[in-house]
């Protein structure tokens, strides 16, 4: 027999949303944050989905994977937004920054030369 579902808070819905939205915006998946934390998708699922109420361990082991603070997954600090929206860049360059620095430099070598050729052809 299916659960009966509880009527979600709007302020756990509110958390359960920017729980979502940051970990998109860090470009992980559920699968990878879940491991990380050390527990089920289903279960990240149904914290996104406010379902779940977050309790304090799960809480301080989510910001600590997604590095961020408790209080901007609670909403009591303003959300960094400086971070790629698009999950793929996001993946994309955290791995250039685990890269050894002479590779690093070489990526970032390849990227400014692209630009540059953008920028030289946009303006034409």
């Amino acid at each position: 027999m299916p659960r009966k579902r509880r009527q979600i808070a709007s302020s756990e819905a509110a958390i359960a949303k920017r729980l979502k939205e940051i970990r998109l915006r860090r470009g992980r998946t559920q699968v990878e944050v879940a491991r990380a934390v050390g527990i089920r998708q289903p279960v990240l699922s149904e914290c996104e989905k406010g379902e779940i109420r977050l309790h304090g361990a799960l809480l301080v082991r989510l910001a600590r994977t997604l590095r961020v603070s408790s209080d901007e997954i609670l909403g009591l600090k303003p959300s960094d937004t400086t971070a790629p929206k698009d999950g793929r860049l996001a993946r994309r360059l955290q791995r250039i920054k685990e890269l050894p620095p002479r590779d690093r430099r070489s990526v970032l070598s390849i990227l400014d030369a692209l630009l540059e050729k953008h920028d030289r052809n946009g303006k034409q």
